[in-house]
Parts: C-alpha cells; structure tokens; sequence
C-alpha cells in the first residue's frame, strides 16, 4: 500500500505544479499524459490541481492504513479497504489503468491476513 500510495500519489506535487506553471499536464515518456483523463478537460488548471491535491491526501490515508496494517491492527485492514470507493473515483478522473488491480490484490490480502490481525484492546 505504500508503494502504491508513493507511486500514484507523491506524483501529484510536481504534476499540479508543472500544470499551474504551464496550463498542460507533463508527459510520461512521451507516451501519455499524467493524470489526464477525463477530469482534465475541464480547461482549469487550478480545479484539476486542487483534484491532483485530494487524490494526495486520500492517498495519504492510504498510507496510514497501510502502516496500521503493518502493525497487524484490523484498523489498518478496514481502512485500506474502505477507501476503495473514494480512491475509484480518482482512478476514473485520472484515468489510472492498474490501480483496480492492485485494489483487487489488497482485498484478497486483506481477507486472507484478517483472521491474524488483532483489533485494539482498550485498557480501564
């Protein structure tokens, strides 16, 4: 989860950037631009950054969800889970190909590792 939240997430910063500085989105290799689907024909900069700037955080909570899970916290299990909806609708915006399968993988994962995964214990 954390490589993933690094990899789709961190590239936010420079791309929102580049895009407020230019009003283009920069290229990946020349294959394609970065994040633009079909969110980005709005013709604003400054929304499709402010977007590039909540897929960020939503992928900062990935994050956390990650490294609760990392602790072996069902916390962390229900958290990367959870923010698969919201982190869909990123995926369709940006148009993001292979972050549905790695959902898809975190859900099995998650499933499979759940029976391991202790909940929080509140001491009186």
């Amino acid at each position: 989860m954390w490589v993933y939240a690094a990899c789709f997430g961190l590239p936010a910063i420079p791309v929102a950037a580049y895009l407020l500085r230019t009003g283009q989105l920069p290229w990946l290799f020349g294959a394609f631009p970065m994040y633009g689907g079909p969110w980005y024909g709005s013709g604003q900069p400054e929304r499709f950054a402010a977007q590039l700037g909540a897929f960020l955080l939503v992928m900062l909570f990935v994050s956390w969800g990650g490294w609760l899970l990392w602790g072996g916290r069902r916390a962390g299990a229900v958290l990367a889970v959870a923010t698969i909806p919201l982190e869909a609708l990123f995926w369709y915006g940006f148009a993001l190909p292979f972050p549905p399968l790695l959902a898809l993988l975190r859900v099995v994962l998650v499933i499979a590792a759940w029976p391991q995964l202790r909940r929080r214990r509140i001491e009186a």
